[in-house]
């Protein structure tokens, strides 16, 4: 059955406290090669049969609607799996 997957990041202009912990957790484990990290949302659908532009579309508007909160989120990834 196909996937469609959704990924949600905070909004570039806003602070991320999570990805701030991680990252001063990786600089004091001595990990120095990522300056920032950002940490976001991932969600699966799977489909039931094919996934044509009406299904995609669905998606899309419950990516928006439902997932995301277009306050602070933006939807940066639809993309279909197999």
């Amino acid at each position: 059955m196909p996937t469609i997957v959704v990924d949600v990041m905070p909004k570039a202009e806003l602070l991320d406290p999570q990805g701030k912990a991680v990252a001063g957790a990786l600089d004091r484990l001595g990990v120095a090669e990522f300056s920032s990290v950002r940490i976001g949302k991932r969600f699966e659908l799977t489909v039931d049969g094919e996934v044509d532009e009406a299904v995609l579309a669905k998606a899309r508007e419950i990516a928006d609607d439902v997932l995301s909160n277009a306050v602070i989120e933006d939807v940066v990834g639809i993309e279909v799996v197999e």
